[in-house]
């Protein structure tokens, strides 16, 4: 019952869509992305960034118009051009850690998401989501997919092999030494199997991109209000996504540093702990996780093991089972006195892709008092966390891959 459909994708020609695909805005610090765009012409960070070019920090609806104006402009240039014929995109990245993704960027249906076929696992913020929306609204095209991901298919697969064997329509190599390729799918047979498919599938669920989603479904409903002659099949009924099976994704956690023990001495503190927690000291040695329920701790120059005693710890829900949501319920709300993980500025988070020896450097740097490492969540949590209708704690995943923008654009 999820829907998908092809479309016209805008995108840049095969000479330079390297030089355009940029990493999402905010990704960079500023001297990164001031030096992108004085040696890149090409890079889509002078589209959403329009005040560069007049060396003025540019914000709300204004900047929102000249980014519209900087788009038109890349396609007056001939940066960007739109396929003609309606496609699916399969699209690959290998990343220099030799992990691939194989997946079909396509255009997803905004009553989908309204009906849950499209599952969230991650609360959003009312306030980004009216942003976006807006943003949306005035320069009329969608340029980062959403990620979502669907149960493994082999009629899906095997369509997606077959296409890879032709000659891509992109293939290049990112400064992350990140190889991105690209397939146009526009064979009506092929696209007709992939949309049975989906059509045969009841959830499919968001990885990565909840405020994207929810933006793009608040552009639907306005427009949809707007339009006297509203028929369900216009542009702004879908928003593009990335789709890619479960199997593919690949899910880190994010650790978390402290900055102080709450007014507690270390030993009052340990004595708080084990209460729920058996505690070893394992010295200098760098410890980390491997089970669920386990995590790392370092602390004055010592890690820590510490495992959960299950006797006293109930697990009603799905969420409870969630390794972010134990370690704020156990050490982080009661103990270290945080209570609002977005907005508390002694808590900071490392995506786990990074090692201990990260959190104890922080420590040791004494810019943090305490780290906190555990085991990342499975595909199989989050759905059902979202099939509880249950929403995981900020910086709960750090989920493979991230997409580039530019690559191919969706226009309302």
């Amino acid at each position: 019952m999820a829907k998908i459909i092809p479309f016209k994708a805008v995108r840049p020609t095969r000479a330079i869509v390297g030089l355009v695909a940029a990493r999402p805005y905010q990704s960079y610090t500023v001297d990164e992305r001031e030096s992108r765009m004085d040696y890149n012409p090409y890079s889509f960070l002078h589209i959403v960034n329009p005040g560069y070019k007049y060396h003025k920090a540019i914000h709300g609806e204004e900047r929102y118009k000249l980014v519209r104006n900087r788009y038109l402009e890349f396609k007056e240039d001939g940066v960007f051009i739109q396929d003609e014929k309606p496609s699916l995109y399969v699209y690959k990245i290998v990343n220099r850690h030799g992990q691939e993704f194989n997946g079909i960027i396509a255009a997803t249906s905004a009553e989908d998401y309204e009906q849950n076929i499209i599952k969230k696992h991650e609360d959003t913020i009312a306030k980004r989501e009216q942003t976006f929306k807006t943003y949306l609204q005035t320069v009329g095209f969608n340029a980062e997919p959403v990620l979502l991901t669907y149960p493994d298919n082999d009629i899906i697969a095997s369509i997606i092999k077959e296409t890879q064997k032709n000659y891509a329509e992109f293939e290049f190599t990112m400064t992350y030494r990140d190889t991105h390729y690209l397939w146009k799918l526009d064979n009506e047979k092929a696209i007709n199997q992939v949309q049975n498919e989906f059509d045969k599938m009841k959830t499919i669920y968001i990885a990565d991109g909840h405020h994207r989603s929810a933006s793009s479904f608040l552009l639907y409903e306005d427009e949809k209000n707007k339009n006297t002659n509203h028929n369900g099949s216009e542009s702004y009924n879908f928003f593009m996504s990335y789709l890619i099976p479960e199997s593919d994704l690949v899910i880190h956690e994010f650790n978390r540093l402290i900055k102080d023990l709450n007014g507690l001495t270390k030993e009052t503190f340990l004595i708080k702990l084990d209460y729920l927690f058996r505690i070893t000291n394992r010295g200098s040695i760098p410890y980390t996780p491997s089970k669920p329920h386990h995590f790392s701790m370092y602390l004055d120059g010592e890690f820590y093991s510490l495992y959960l005693r299950k006797k006293r710890y109930k697990f009603n829900t799905a969420l409870d089972q969630l390794d972010a949501e134990l370690l704020y319920k156990t050490i982080l709300q009661p103990i270290l006195g945080i209570h609002n993980l977005r907005n508390d500025n002694r808590i900071e988070y490392v995506n786990g892709r990074h090692e201990m020896i990260t959190i104890k450097s922080s420590v040791d740097s004494g810019e943090f008092k305490i780290g906190f490492g555990m085991c990342p969540a499975t595909i199989k949590q989050i759905k059902n966390i979202a099939d509880e209708g249950l929403k995981m704690p900020p910086k709960s995943t750090y989920i493979l891959p991230k997409l580039r923008s530019g690559i191919t654009i969706y226009e309302f």
